[in-house]
């Protein structure tokens, strides 16, 4: 199964540094590398991105996006434009999007739909607070999460859907998940995908982590055989950092 390695610049990035990063990305292989790379920019910097991101051999995605085409949705990014300004993928259910905006599995249900019909592939972000861990609700809360957003899904193909396990206490903390307790939720999340979409889609679905992924500990997190792939944060903003963790995927 083929790495996917993400880059969620968050609220970051401006012309030049996105320039840049991929000028530099082109330079270090990025159109032959063993994994697909995925980068999600600001809204603002997708069509500036789009024709450079290709010849660099990146796709781009939105980091959300709405459930409605058009309307009176005041701040609101509608799937059709993300296509427009160049973007393949989304995030939906992003654990900042979940916590600190308010959205409820009810909604990130809404825009998976949505941007799944729309044609755009999917990262579909689920995991657990630090108090939900605490007191032993972690798988609780993250079957949840999944369940919540794809039982009754429409027809989705294994190759337009990813999974990113991301436990929200480990993201932009520094901690992150023991390789082994990263291995141990991947392994639940493939049973759990596997019970809902079944054999065909939820065994070809990638699963990635997310949380403080960095160039010293990729390595070591992406070599358990559950795990698929990295949503990377912070240490996605320098293509110097981001490659090395390209390059710690490998092949899969």
């Amino acid at each position: 199964m083929k790495y996917m390695i993400g880059g969620n610049w968050k609220m970051n990035g401006d012309p030049h540094g996105a320039s840049e990063f991929l000028h530099r990305m082109a330079g270090k292989g990025s159109s032959s590398a063993a994994a697909d790379i995925v980068i999600f920019p600001p809204f603002t910097l997708l069509a500036a991105m789009a024709e450079p991101a290709r010849s660099a051999g990146i796709a781009l995605g939105g980091q959300d996006l709405f459930w409605e085409e058009k309307g009176a949705y005041t701040g609101e990014i509608s799937p059709g434009m993300l296509r427009e300004a160049g973007a393949q993928w989304f995030l939906a259910g992003h654990s900042e999007r979940r916590h600190l905006i308010g959205e409820t599995d009810t909604i990130v249900r809404k825009k998976l739909d949505a941007g799944l019909k729309a044609g755009l592939k999917a990262v579909l972000c689920v995991g657990e607070l630090l108090e939900q861990r605490e007191t032993g609700r972690t798988e609780e809360v993250v079957e949840g999460q999944l369940r919540s957003a794809l039982e009754g899904i429409g027809p989705v193909s294994s190759s337009s859907l990813v999974i990113a396990y991301e436990p929200v206490w480990a993201i932009g903390t520094g901690l992150t998940a023991t390789p082994d307790e990263a291995q141990r939720m991947h392994s639940l999340i493939r049973e759990w995908t596997v019970s809902i979409m079944g054999e065909d889609t939820g065994g070809g679905v990638r699963i990635q982590y997310g949380g403080s992924v960095k160039p010293g500990n990729a390595a070591e997190i992406l070599a358990r055989p559950s795990v698929n792939g990295a949503l990377v944060g912070g240490a996605s903003l320098k293509a110097e950092s981001f490659w090395k963790i390209v390059q710690a995927a490998g092949s899969g």
